[in-house]
């Protein structure tokens, strides 16, 4: 470990837990969340009715809320990407419809891509460029047809500029494009970022033709217009998917007056707000890599739970980037305080005010019996509730912890996965975390210590792929014994009615049913027969009860009760195993003949059953002089 680790390390441990500690947590995260109206279209068409998406979309034509029909076409072309039924049925009843015409050029450019996938060139195959080019040869009447029906919509145009870009189109068909798009809305966001992407370097512009144009559109843009971003997604462009070097084209300076423009433009919108999401991730990481972390830390406040693909998916799993970099803010905040300081309000923060959005329900369920799960669990850093379920497992569950430890306040996931990550390992059977959020429903699968599965389902979501579903199947089929997982793969790529899915899942798997009241209220546990308490241990405490010769007596009813007393036969094999050691080392050290290596055996297990003794006793000692007084 080099020496700069050691010497942070310190503070780090001290300071971790206090840093954006108002932020919200993990599993509150969620990736491209829709707003609710939009959710609730999806959700609908996903399930074949596209009456709410066409409402939706005739108000955005009505209202001429033209960035708004932007995005939200956007979605409901990737939904009809995968459940292209609803779709069909809409044009079919409608078939002059502007909005269900749009949805479906947007749906056009999807299928190319979709074909095509987002690879650089050279690792795209000839099959794949010749089926791509023909579908977006389908799409131009479909697109001019949209633009036809509805001649003051910009979208149309957004689309069409992003056909050009797919379809290699020269420069003139491009300026042509946007002009037909400027006339109809000059601050249009949508299209400013789809020609963004036509004029930057791996396309068919320059790095400096990119920025030239992005520092045009915000220099024109209006107060609060999300176009004063757009050289912040220029910055990223450079930064991250060219991967921009100090010594390129783009002076450092311009760099750092995009990302400065874009911390401007933020309090114009309000913490939480999915409308600027977008940008807000965007700037959090441009942030990171200028190490400015402590305005990182502010941006990573006003996101919330809005986390967008773009630019996390960069660098692998979207979600899961998001929220490494998030803890990386705190921990380089945490590591740069003076051990002995107090973390200014500005890095603790207060409460937060991002909305948390819908509650987040968590239940994990053990194959193992209760006094298994918390002998496993008593350095997981958060205290547990557990229960029986059944002869051989068990329900585990966060309990209320008004004051988090250091070590739980770091940890990187949601602190039940956490602490099922630590009580599996080393040990044979696994843990299934199950979530709820809102309409979501989810599990985690951890077997030895490590995720071997995980899945969500989200009727706003498209179908699942079966290659991933059935990878998906056969880690459970493994890890519970089933010989046969294609029940599940059908189970798993369902994304209807999600919370009869997940107790479908546990039904499958022969698992316990789920408790009553899961998902509606927390603290599910609570009022389950038999359910008692495994108490946050420190480090030290924890690894003294490891050694605990019947782990059914780490679990109380309440906190701070005391476990139940030892029994009399307890007392009486540690007294005479404490005198028999005792006398042996006596004897040992007198005794010129008996090894070194020996007294020092037996001297080492006299001390610790005698530790054992005293370890039992002297609470009892203070309890009855507190009594006294």
């Amino acid at each position: 470990m080099p020496l700069r680790s050691l010497l942070t390390m310190p503070r780090l441990l001290r300071h971790g837990s206090a840093v954006g500690a108002d932020l919200l947590p993990d599993e509150a995260v969620v990736l491209d969340e829709p707003p609710a109206p939009l959710r609730a279209a999806v959700s609908a068409a996903t399930a074949g009715d596209h009456g709410p998406a066409r409402d939706l979309l005739a108000a955005t034509r009505l209202g001429a809320e033209w960035e708004r029909r932007s995005s939200w076409v956007g979605v409901l072309a990737e939904s009809a990407l995968h459940t292209p039924g609803w779709l069909d049925a809409w044009l079919t009843e409608s078939p002059e419809d502007p909005d269900a015409l749009l949805v479906k050029a947007d749906l056009c450019i999807h299928r190319a891509w979709a074909i095509r996938t987002g690879a650089r060139a050279r690792h795209v195959s000839r099959d794949r460029f010749r089926a791509f080019f023909a579908l977006l040869e389908d799409a131009v009447p479909v697109i001019g047809a949209a633009a036809e029906l509805n001649p003051d919509d910009p979208v149309p145009w957004r689309i069409a500029l992003t056909h050009a870009r797919g379809s290699q189109a020269p420069r003139e068909v491009f300026d042509a494009y946007w002009a037909e798009a400027t006339a109809r809305a000059p601050h249009h966001h949508g299209c400013h970022a789809s020609a963004l992407q036509y004029l930057c370097d791996k396309w068919y512009g320059s790095h400096e033709e990119m920025f030239a144009f992005a520092g045009r559109a915000a220099a024109d843009a209006l107060p609060g217009s999300k176009l004063h971003a757009l050289p912040l997604a220029a910055a990223v462009e450079y930064d991250v998917v060219a991967d921009g070097t100090e010594d390129g084209p783009i002076d450092r300076s311009r760099i750092t007056a995009a990302v400065d423009r874009a911390l401007e433009l933020s309090p114009f919108y309000e913490p939480g707000d999915p409308e600027a999401a977008g940008f807000r991730n965007e700037l959090a990481l441009m942030l990171i890599l200028g190490q400015r972390f402590e305005e990182a830390l502010d941006v990573f406040r006003a996101i919330g739970a809005h986390a967008r693909t773009q630019p996390w998916g960069y660098f692998g799993d979207a979600r899961e980037e998001f929220l490494e970099f998030r803890t990386g803010v705190r921990m380089q905040i945490a590591s740069r305080i003076p051990f002995f300081a107090t973390p200014p309000p500005s890095v603790t923060g207060t409460a937060s005010a991002a909305p948390a959005g819908p509650g987040v329900h968590l239940l994990a369920i053990a194959a193992a019996p209760p006094a298994k799960v918390a002998e496993a669990a008593l350095l997981c850093g958060v205290p547990l509730r557990i229960a029986p379920a059944g002869a051989a497992a068990s329900y585990v569950a966060l309990a209320p912890d008004a004051s988090p430890g250091k070590r739980a306040s770091l940890i990187g996931k949601d602190r039940l996965t956490g602490a099922a990550d630590t009580f599996t390992t080393g040990e044979k059977w696994p843990a299934l975390v199950l979530r709820r959020t809102g309409e979501r429903a989810g599990f985690t699968l951890l077997h030895k210590g490590k995720e071997a599965a995980a899945h969500e389902w989200d009727p706003a979501a498209p179908v699942g792929e079966h290659a991933a579903a059935a990878a998906t199947a056969a880690a459970l089929a493994r890890a519970y014994g089933l010989p046969d997982p294609r029940p599940l793969i059908g189970l798993l790529r369902s994304p209807d009615a999600p919370a009869r899915r997940q107790a479908d899942l546990v039904a499958l798997l022969g698992l316990p049913p789920l408790p009553e009241g899961f998902g509606l209220r927390p603290d599910v546990l609570a009022t389950v027969p038999d359910a008692r308490l495994l108490e946050r241990r420190g480090l030290l405490a924890g690894m003294r009860d490891t050694m605990a010769d019947a782990p059914d007596r780490l679990l109380v009813a309440a906190p701070g009760e005391r476990p139940a007393p030892r029994p009399l036969r307890w007392w009486l094999t540690r007294s005479l195993a404490f005198v028999f050691f005792a006398t042996a080392a006596g004897y040992a050290w007198w005794s010129p003949g008996v090894g070194t290596l020996r007294s020092v055996l037996f001297s080492l297990l006299a001390l610790a059953f005698g530790a054992q003794l005293v370890g039992q006793y002297a609470p009892r000692v203070r309890r009855h002089r507190k009594a006294e007084k």
